[in-house]
């Protein structure tokens, strides 16, 4: 036999669990602290690229938009000096350990506000 079990009015039945599905717009718990696979391995890496080219490889940056606005389809071949010189900035700032953890709390921090608010952070535009 099957238990069917009242609800009072205000209960509500979701399929996700309270800390996914909970919080006041039913966008998860603010205070959750914990992180989901996907926020681990591909948010929070998004968030220390953009966050590594805004504020850490600034020349590097300017170096290599220039020499490929210069060059256009011949930048493969001759901005190669530039592109290492990036990848090189970017490859430093992915493995700095204190780096990764200042952009893991800043993403808990926006998931936090989203999740209380439910408005979502404006993207920063680019210059």
């Amino acid at each position: 036999m099957r238990n069917n079990k009242m609800m009072s009015a205000n209960e509500e039945t979701t399929v996700l669990p309270n800390k996914i599905g909970g919080g006041p717009h039913g966008l998860g718990d603010p205070l959750d602290r914990s992180l989901r696979h996907v926020e681990i391995e591909v948010l929070i890496p998004k968030k220390m690229r953009e966050k590594a080219k805004e504020e850490k490889c600034i020349e590097e940056v300017k170096a290599f938009s220039e020499c490929c606005k210069k060059y256009n389809l011949l930048m493969v071949v001759t901005c190669r000096k530039q592109n290492n010189a990036l990848r090189n900035c970017l490859t430093k700032w992915y493995q700095d350990e204190e780096f990764k953890l200042i952009c893991q709390e800043e993403y808990l921090q926006e998931r936090s506000e989203f999740r209380r608010t439910g408005i979502p952070q404006k993207p920063k535009s680019s210059s």
